[in-house]
């Protein structure tokens, strides 16, 4: 970089941060992800719900690691095995780093997804990757907090009811901070190569 551009992209930055400080993280470093940046957002910083071996876990729990946080139920006939065989598919992808990936499930379902339906569903993906449920009423608590939508929809039984539900992923970095936003269907090379990112700040 020469002096007069170096000049004008200091005072570029300078500008930025004085107009309400919207852009405040302006620096030719700063990495370029594929998914949604939401780096700085005041929602969806941490959760505390069960796992399904009975521990009580949060977000801030799995520091040194990138962790993916994915909403949906074991009965899902489509998204949801899809998201969570792509997220092993990005653990392998990470070779060596595949240890600094953790994926968390959390389920929309709670009344059929007991601690034991959960266990095997993360063990037909990775046995690493933990599935959180909790109360209804903390459920939605937490799904409004991480803007994620879900709803019960009726079956023509009690219990053949399916679950409409968002089906993007939230990623957090190293340190425990939400980053980013994934949509559904983005494939685990844009996954993996925006997680490489992460591991590397």
């Amino acid at each position: 970089m020469n002096k007069r551009i170096a000049i004008y992209f200091i005072a570029a930055c300078a500008i930025t941060a004085g107009a309400g400080g919207v852009l405040t993280a302006c620096s030719e470093d700063r990495p370029s992800f594929s998914s949604v940046d939401v780096t700085g957002a005041n929602y969806a910083k941490d959760l505390a719900m069960t796992d399904h071996h009975g521990n009580a876990r949060r977000v801030s729990d799995f520091k040194g690691k990138v962790v993916v946080v994915f909403f949906g139920y074991t009965q899902c006939p489509d998204v949801c095995p899809a998201s969570m065989a792509e997220l092993a598919e990005v653990k392998k992808a990470l070779g060596a780093d595949g240890d600094k990936l953790q994926g968390i499930f959390v389920t929309v379902d709670p009344e059929r997804d007991t601690p034991e339906v959960l266990k095997g569903y993360m063990e037909n993906f990775d046995p690493s990757f933990i599935a959180l449920y909790t109360t209804p009423e903390k459920l939605a608590e937490v799904a409004k907090d991480f803007k994620m939508y879900y709803k019960r929809v009726e079956g023509k039984t009690p219990t053949s009811y399916t679950m409409d539900h968002s089906a993007g992923s939230y990623i957090y970095d190293t340190k425990g901070n939400l980053r980013l936003f994934t949509r559904y269907g983005s494939g685990a090379k844009v996954i993996t190569s925006d997680i490489k990112q992460l591991l590397k700040s």
